[in-house]
């Protein structure tokens, strides 16, 4: 093998023995959240959207629910996975703890943060959500990404889909990042 191979090789293998532990640790594993913190951590994303969504106050108030992932981590060296934790909101109080996991096969290398908010704006989407035994966006529900013109008041589009989605990175709402694919499964905290 030649040295390159063998620095790419060392680094998939890092990579395998050391990610897995971070993406897909279960309960009780030393990486997981606890409930403070997740709950710190949705107040700051909640915050965030409100300052960056123009009426976006307004609107979280109408909604029957909203899921909320300070925190979703992704990384891959052609293999790649994301995972966070987050917290179901209803009537502004936590209700349930969630985590939210997806893997992805391709060209990527690096990792990088996101903050995603889920909105449930009929009650049928929101039971049908907590119902489900590990919810798959895309599969057991479509989320539909929500884009407008900068200040434009989020509550003067006329939004037909019962579950829409929100995606910040550290620069601010994304318009090009998707949550298809990723599952959102209950956790106890």
């Amino acid at each position: 093998m030649k040295t390159g191979q063998k620095r790419f090789f060392a680094i998939v293998m890092l990579f395998f023995l050391l990610f897995p532990a971070v993406i897909f640790s279960g309960p009780g594993v030393a990486f997981a959240a606890s409930a403070e913190e997740i709950n710190i951590g949705v107040n700051g994303t909640l915050q965030s959207f409100t300052k960056e969504i123009t009426g976006g106050e307004e609107f979280l108030q109408k909604a029957a629910g909203v899921l909320v992932f300070p925190s979703v981590i992704k990384a891959g060296i052609g293999v790649g996975g994301e995972y966070g934790e987050g917290a179901l909101r209803i009537g502004g109080k936590t209700v349930e703890y969630y985590n939210t996991a997806a893997a992805s096969i391709g060209f990527q290398l690096g990792a990088q943060s996101k903050s995603v908010v889920v909105v449930f704006l009929t009650k049928e989407a929101l039971e049908g959500f907590r119902r489900s035994d590990g919810w798959k966006a895309g599969v057991d529900g479509s989320v539909a990404l929500v884009k407008w013109g900068v200040g434009e008041d989020i509550n003067t589009i006329d939004i037909k889909d019962p579950i829409v989605g929100f995606v910040f990175s550290n620069k601010g709402l994304m318009y090009n990042l998707t949550i298809e694919g990723s599952k959102f499964s209950k956790i106890v905290r």
